[in-house]
């Protein structure tokens, strides 16, 4: 884990450079979005072991297979995320466990997606003393896709948004004002954030310039330009690319 702001650590996945936030002081953490492969969770909890802390909560950005993960050994605290999120953790449930692969360990499976839905907060009892994290809810990439906000720290947990590595990724035609509406809304918070960390990719500190990039990107798809955008030679983002164009064909049919 690296920390990337004071108490606050990320690890990377080998697996799309998914990211695990842990929020820490005085033996106690928060983990937001532990990710993802059984070794690499575990391996989370003996650094967790290791630095002495113990998990009072979880928060999930969203409702996607990769950011629904727990592990045993981080215990029985609360857990939560949007009322959209949890609902479909709840409702899709069947297909989210699907998506882990038929090998990955029933124990992890099982304890995948139990989260309790809140638009409001965080439970105070599942935040560390020294934080206060602002939910920022919106539709963009998944339905109740969630932005943590650390005012204190200037730092931005943008779920799968903001991402240096990452395309930006609608998911249906409809999710293509959603999502520009949700840059909109993370945009003040870029601003003023020393750090961004990524759902996928490299926490940085360059938050608006990634901002304005995912911007740029879909302004050229939907104005049926190719995007001058480097993060188009990494792996899959060429087809995710040509789903793009297919949802915008498919928004102004």
């Amino acid at each position: 884990m690296i920390e990337v702001a004071e108490g606050v650590l990320v690890a990377t996945s080998r697996v799309m450079s998914t990211t695990s936030t842990v929020l820490c002081r005085d033996g106690e953490a928060l983990l937001v979005d532990p990710a993802w492969m059984p070794d690499e969770l575990d391996a989370i909890a003996d650094e967790l072991d290791a630095r002495g802390l113990r998990v009072i909560g979880g928060f999930a950005t969203h409702a996607h297979h990769d950011h629904l993960l727990w592990h045993p050994r981080f215990g029985s605290a609360p857990r939560s995320a949007s009322e959209a999120t949890a609902a479909l953790a709840r409702d899709e449930r069947e297909a989210l466990v699907a998506a882990l692969g038929a090998d990955f360990p029933a124990e992890l499976a099982q304890l995948m997606g139990r989260v309790d839905g809140t638009d409001a907060a965080i439970p105070p009892s599942s935040v560390p003393r020294g934080f206060a994290p602002e939910l920022v809810v919106h539709d963009g990439h998944a339905p109740g896709h969630t932005a943590v906000w650390l005012r204190e720290q200037r730092v931005l947990i943008a779920g799968d948004m903001l991402s240096d590595l990452e395309l930006p990724l609608p998911f249906d035609p409809d999710d293509l004002p959603t999502y520009l509406a949700a840059l909109d809304l993370l945009a003040p918070l870029a601003a003023q954030a020393d750090v961004v960390i990524p759902g996928h990719g490299t926490p940085g500190s360059d938050a608006v310039r990634r901002l304005d990039a995912d911007r740029r990107y879909l302004d050229d798809v939907v104005a049926g330009r190719r995007p001058d955008d480097p993060r188009l030679a990494n792996p899959g983002m060429t087809e995710e690319y040509e789903r793009l164009k297919v949802l915008v064909a498919t928004a102004g049919s």
